[in-house]
């Protein structure tokens, strides 16, 4: 994600001078380097300075000791958190206190600027600095700001892990392909492309997405068959029971994560 967001803002005419890297790996700081022509180094103590926003794209286990390590350098900065299920409390807490803070949850197809990233900003948050941070989030993709904290598990259980339910509906479709007598790859080319032109026809109106099924749902033909039987095997109700088990387990995590133990 850390690539990506380089790219992204670099794209929308940030200047490398202007981007400094924390990476532990001594491949992936040359990587980055060499890529985007940033500064790379390899803590947070040997940073010359800090940007007027942090971005802290690192695992969520790993986000208290880097909490730690920041929290002496922190001045007036704007902090926005990339740590899946890192509560803003508990992320203030490791800081030390310290408020002027942003948490998001972008998802993968930020890595083609294609994603969707769910904002919350505390209450510290000036209007300048929540244009700040859409705009580094906006660089990777649309963005959706949320007036609840509570309603990032939610973002994180529909949009977060999204591209893995469109996956496995891919993975269906080509097996179907294949099944049916298509190659791998014809069968890969019928489902991707098939996604594509579906979410781009779906983005471009307003319409409501289930007048735009029945468009396509002739009476008595082979959408219909295919819906029936869905409808029969109770597929809707089946997702829609999924989507809240991920947004039960996105609240459990930040309940484990934000543990003192």
């Amino acid at each position: 994600m850390a690539a990506a967001l380089i790219g992204g803002l670099l794209g929308k005419g940030q200047a490398a001078g202007g981007i400094s890297v924390v990476e532990l790996q001594a491949e992936a700081r040359d990587r980055l380097a060499a890529k985007f022509a940033v500064s790379c180094v390899d803590s947070v103590a040997g940073a010359a300075r800090l940007g007027e926003v942090v971005v802290l794209a690192v695992k969520p286990q790993q986000m208290r000791a880097v909490a730690r390590a920041l929290q002496p350098r922190l001045t007036r900065e704007l902090v926005i958190s990339i740590a899946a299920g890192i509560r803003l409390a508990d992320l203030s807490r490791w800081l030390g206190g310290y408020a002027t803070l942003v948490r998001c949850m972008p998802n993968t197809p930020a890595l083609v600027g294609a994603g969707i990233s769910g904002l919350y900003a505390s209450a510290a948050v000036d209007a300048g600095q929540r244009a700040l941070a859409e705009a580094v989030l906006g660089a990777v993709g649309a963005t959706l700001w949320v007036q609840e904290e509570r309603q990032l598990d939610p973002v994180t259980a529909i949009s977060g892990s999204g591209p893995a339910y469109v996956f496995y509906f891919i993975e269906a479709l080509q097996q179907a392909a294949q099944e049916m007598g298509f190659s791998a790859a014809d069968a890969r080319k019928l489902a991707v492309e098939t996604f594509l032109g579906t979410a781009r026809l779906a983005a471009q109106g307003a319409e409501d997405v289930a007048l735009l099924r029945e468009r396509v749902t002739s009476k008595g033909g082979t959408t219909e068959r295919a819906l029936a039987s869905m409808n029969a095997d109770g597929v809707k109700e089946l997702i829609v029971r999924a989507l809240h088990a991920a947004n039960q387990r996105a609240h459990e995590l930040g309940e484990e994560l934000g543990a003192d133990t």
